[in-house]
Parts: C-alpha cells; structure tokens; sequence
C-alpha cells in the first residue's frame, strides 16, 4: 500500500492511563485509537483561530516586524493627533 505524500509521519508515547482512556473513547465511537488520534489532532487544527497562527509567527519568526524609530513614531502620533 503506497503512502500518500503530502502526510507526515510522528511516533508519540503515551502512558498506560492515557492509551487505555482513549482506546475505550475509541471504540465507543467505532473507530480505532490511531483513527481518533488523528482526527482529533485534525480537528484541532482545522479550529485555531487565524488569529492565533498569526500571532505565534509574529513570536517565532517576526519577518516584517520592525520597530519605529524615534522620529518615525511622532510622524505616526502626529497624523493620528495623539
């Protein structure tokens, strides 16, 4: 069975507890523990607010992001009669 290439593949550890709670959510739901892992961690992606994506590359990887200097900055406050 070939892969698809656009997935990736992640080995996880999860404790004893933890494995056997969402093995049983699991099959409650009539999947299989990879199945749900896998659509809830896609749920939780497809959830996050734009918002927040933005504001975390704005912390890890703030390209664009320059400061105003001195002069720049009371251009700015005077145009906007702060």
């Amino acid at each position: 069975m070939a892969k698809t290439a656009n997935k990736k593949r992640k080995v996880i550890d999860l404790d004893e507890n933890t494995f056997r709670i969402l093995s049983i959510r699991a099959a409650a739901k009539g999947t299989n523990l990879k199945n749900l892992i896998e659509n809830s961690l896609k749920s939780m992606a497809d959830n996050l607010e734009d918002s927040e994506l933005y504001s975390y590359l704005l912390d890890v990887d703030p390209e664009g992001k320059e400061y105003l200097n001195k002069a720049e900055q009371q251009a700015f406050e005077k145009e906007m009669g702060l």
